[in-house]
């Protein structure tokens, strides 16, 4: 029996920041799962700030949606129907979906979520995309060691703030960049030493009160400004990861650049892009560590939850305002008992 969906697609592609002109909500009906396939009701859908590179006409590390395609995202979700081995009616599960109440999916692109691990939301937070990403981007990409100075912006993002606690649990000095007083407040809660607010401060002058020693570590999700502002005090032998540029993904021209790369004679300091999809082979790994320090406490989140599927471009163009901490997620649907 085909099963009824709201799904919503990109209606059209956005010139600078996305507005609600961009969505579009649509009504259609699914066919039951064919061999090898399951049928996924959503309970919580992730929004991410790369998804605005998806809604541009323009290559880029994950594939443009045409306009009229559904709209994709990390869902976790309960099997409702299942013609695939590994998976039961009942089962909660995660993967790439849709914008929709309900999808059919490929059962080899899903993976079980272990409820024992946390809270199971959090398999589209801590416990997943973006804290793994936080922790190979750590790990194997900035590599902090004990006493490095460790700076951070968009510290009290899902990753952001991940990765400043990793430096904090290795003994570095870590110092986070946001835009607002109260996220500052909770990044010195969980183990950042300094916190600069960007909209407030002169960025430059501060990274040199919080960092006199120069910088070591720079964890890089914004691109921008705050980025040319750490440049300059770069050490040598530091380590760059470049993770996302927010300030910049709106941005109806790219700015003329790069500018700044003498620096990089002077420090011999290296600069390298970071993608969580290469280490598909190794998320077993991240997850295990990254749930032992859950559950023990050493490592905190937080999370925004929307409520309500209709609700989901709200909390997407949410992700722009700069105002929320942590993991941003909307809630389609209940888990049944």
């Amino acid at each position: 029996m085909a099963t009824a969906t709201r799904q919503w697609i990109l209606d059209s592609r956005p010139v600078g920041e996305p507005t609600m002109e961009n969505f579009e909500l649509v009504e259609t009906e699914l066919p039951d799962p064919e061999r090898g396939e399951v049928l996924v009701r959503t309970l919580y859908m992730s929004v991410d700030p790369y998804m605005r590179g998806r809604m541009r006409d323009a290559e880029s590390y994950a594939e443009p949606w045409d306009v009229g395609d559904p709209m994709q995202a990390g869902v976790v979700g309960e099997v409702e129907a299942s013609e695939h081995p590994d998976f039961e009616v009942g089962d909660v599960v995660t993967g790439d979906l849709q914008w929709a109440d309900y999808a059919i999916a490929d059962g080899r692109d899903l993976r079980r979520v272990n409820p024992e691990h946390g809270p199971i939301s959090t398999a589209l937070g801590v416990l997943g995309m973006p804290g793994v990403t936080a922790y190979f981007g750590t790990t194997d990409v900035a590599e902090p060691t004990p006493g490095d100075t460790v700076v951070v912006s968009a510290a009290a993002g899902a990753v952001g703030s991940v990765v400043g606690q990793l430096a904090d649990l290795t003994g570095c000095h870590v110092v986070g960049i946001a835009g607002a007083e109260g996220k500052l407040e909770w990044l010195e809660s969980v183990g950042f030493d300094e916190g600069i607010n960007y909209k407030e401060e002169d960025v430059s002058a501060a990274l040199r009160k919080a960092c006199p020693d120069g910088i070591d570590v720079y964890f890089d999700n914004v691109g921008g400004p705050v980025t040319d502002a750490v440049w300059p005090l770069l050490n040598v032998r530091a380590r760059v990861a470049v993770c996302g540029q927010i300030a910049l993904y709106n941005a109806t021209e790219v700015p003329t650049g790069p500018r700044k790369l003498g620096k990089l004679i002077e420090s011999r300091a290296r600069v390298e892009g970071l993608l969580v999809r290469d280490y598909e082979d190794r998320w077993g790994e991240a997850l295990k560590r990254l749930s032992e320090w859950v559950a023990s406490g050493e490592v905190e989140y937080r999370e925004n939850v929307v409520d309500g599927l209709e609700n989901a471009p709200d909390a997407f163009l949410g992700l722009f305002e700069g105002t929320k901490i942590g993991k941003q997620l909307v809630q389609v649907g209940q888990r049944e008992a």
